[in-house]
């Protein structure tokens, strides 16, 4: 179960943030604005919407036993979780209080950010699964 859950968020994770995140998301989910906040609860929209129709498919095809409420829990945290990272600041507090201070000022912050939402997964997949 864990492992089915984990494949199935994550194929979501890399299909709501490559192939259907737009440039004006990816632009200005982090301002500090009604723009940046409408293109951050959008881009974490996608990421809700895509990863509902993996689990739905996960269950059907898979026969997976996630109760609703599960299912449910774990797209409030796909949602929450996704929208909180891509602030941006949470990511550069973090290599800035780490010691990465460099490494983010070297283009890091992808990195970090993508280790971040995977992160996230694996404890969705982990509730998802007990």
């Amino acid at each position: 179960m864990l492992a089915n859950l984990f494949v199935l968020l994550y194929a979501a994770h890399l299909v709501s943030d490559y192939a259907l995140q737009t440039d004006h998301q990816a632009e200005h989910k982090a301002l500090r604005s009604a723009a940046g906040w409408w293109a951050n609860l959008s881009h974490a929209a996608t990421h809700v919407a895509v990863s509902a129709v993996a689990l739905a498919a996960g269950a059907c095809a898979l026969e997976l036993a996630l109760s609703l409420s599960k299912a449910c829990g774990i797209l409030v945290w796909v949602g929450v979780s996704h929208g909180f990272i891509d602030r941006r600041w949470p990511i550069r507090w973090w290599m800035e209080n780490t010691g990465s201070k460099t490494f983010f000022q070297n283009g890091g912050a992808a990195f970090v950010d993508q280790t971040a939402h995977v992160t996230a997964l694996v404890i969705a997949s982990l509730a998802g699964a007990a």
